[in-house]
């Protein structure tokens, strides 16, 4: 397994983004492309030539891009033209720079497969799992909102080859309170990236209310610090040796990429994240 780092926990221009990784030992980094100077947008494709070049001088690669788009993911079927036109654009954008998956949440997958919603969710994802599938990139759905469960029923139902999981262990355990060890199992032969992320569940939520309140924008009543946290690496519930062990054991080679997306010090907890997994894995 090898070590990134997703390139908006830095909060710093790319360009420092490569040289704090190479400082940490780092194998990749995962760009932030929904906006910013890594969306498709503002690259044009000799600045991706160039972006890649600078990559592999510094001995980096891409370990995914994060395409996320915000709101409520794919629910919404008026949103969805537009949301999958500007999702295949970052797979467009993947390509160019070598990176072999596109991770995003894709809002909250109903518990009953029958609902309008999740006709409508799945439509999408069939359209950008065929898409990614066609430029050999993978479209990587993030955990967390649903059981692993209820995810891999979801991406059964799909049967696309351009369908994965970017599974982050600290989701889970947040918003649901559930194991993220065994859920490897039970997703295993879609995980193609995963986020090295942690924390801890305070107080029973409804992942529904939560995760609506995450894409208004704004807590809209939740004092998150009440319900979860986020911590840093190794200071949180996710049991770091365990969920190792699973990832060899269900034969994931791919990568551990930090997040973090709270705290005063972000550099600070990366560096320490990026410690403590190196010695996790020199084991």
């Amino acid at each position: 397994m090898k070590i990134g780092v997703l390139s908006e926990s830095f909060k710093l221009p790319i360009d420092k983004v490569i040289k704090k990784s190479v400082e940490l030992g780092l194998d990749g980094i995962q760009g932030y492309s929904a906006s910013g100077e890594l969306s498709p947008q503002q690259l044009t494709a000799e600045d991706r030539k160039q972006l890649l070049k600078k990559m592999y001088d510094n001995n980096l690669v891409f370990s995914a891009l994060c395409g996320d788009l915000g709101g409520h993911g794919f629910q919404n079927a008026d949103e969805n033209e537009d949301k999958v036109a500007r999702s295949c654009e970052i797979v467009d954008l993947a390509i160019d720079i070598e990176a072999p998956v596109v991770t995003t949440h894709i809002g909250v997958i109903p518990d009953n497969p029958l609902s309008e919603t999740y006709n409508i969710m799945q439509r999408a994802c069939y359209q950008l799992g065929n898409y990614a599938k066609s430029q050999g990139v993978v479209f990587a759905i993030e955990t967390g909102p649903e059981s692993p469960k209820t995810l891999k029923t979801f991406l059964d139902s799909i049967g696309s080859k351009g369908l994965g999981v970017n599974y982050d262990p600290a989701n889970l355990i947040m918003v649901q309170n559930l194991n993220p060890v065994k859920g490897l199992y039970t997703l295993s032969e879609y995980i193609v990236h995963t986020h090295a992320k942690d924390g801890v569940h305070l107080k029973a939520c409804n992942p529904v209310e939560v995760y609506d309140a995450f894409a208004r924008g704004g807590i809209d009543g939740f004092d998150f610090g009440v319900l979860f946290n986020e911590t840093p690496i190794g200071e949180g519930a996710v049991d770091w040796p365990a969920y190792i062990k699973v990832l060899r054991n269900i034969k994931y080679n791919g990568f551990l990429t930090i997040e973090r997306e709270v705290g005063a010090t972000p550099a600070d907890d990366i560096a320490a994240a990026a410690n403590y997994l190196q010695a996790l894995l020199a084991k």
